[in-house]
């Protein structure tokens, strides 16, 4: 088991930045790839970021890319989400998920999950 701890919770205005943090527990950090992913009030669950093991590669949604970051830290065993230039569009719970394999969290899915951490952005 893979327990995740998501941290971040914020309300911010357009244009502003928040970082999320997602602290793992339980198996070897290091063997899973990780994600983000959101779901926005009335709509399905979307892929936002996901991260190799090693933290070599990246991916991102279109609508977010060259706005979000995503990064781990292998020592603390945590993966954060940069999030800039946010938009209300960006309102939405977002989760931390962890899967052996990277490209699960483009289909919308994970083996582990966070409780979720709810980010709104005011216009």
């Amino acid at each position: 088991q893979v327990q995740l701890v998501e941290s971040g919770v914020g309300l911010v205005q357009a244009g502003g930045s928040l970082r999320l943090s997602c602290a793992a527990s339980g198996r070897t950090f290091s063997n899973y790839a990780m994600g983000w992913l959101r779901r926005a009030p009335g709509k399905e669950r979307e892929f936002v970021a996901a991260i190799s093991r090693s933290g070599e590669a990246t991916y991102y949604a279109d609508s977010v890319n060259s706005r979000f970051t995503i990064s781990r830290d292998n020592a603390k065993n945590t993966v954060y989400l940069q999030m800039n230039s946010l938009k209300p569009e960006d309102t939405a719970v977002y989760y931390c998920s962890a899967d052996n394999n990277r490209w699960a969290f483009m289909r919308g899915e994970a083996e582990y999950w966070g409780q979720g951490t709810q980010v709104t952005v005011s216009s």
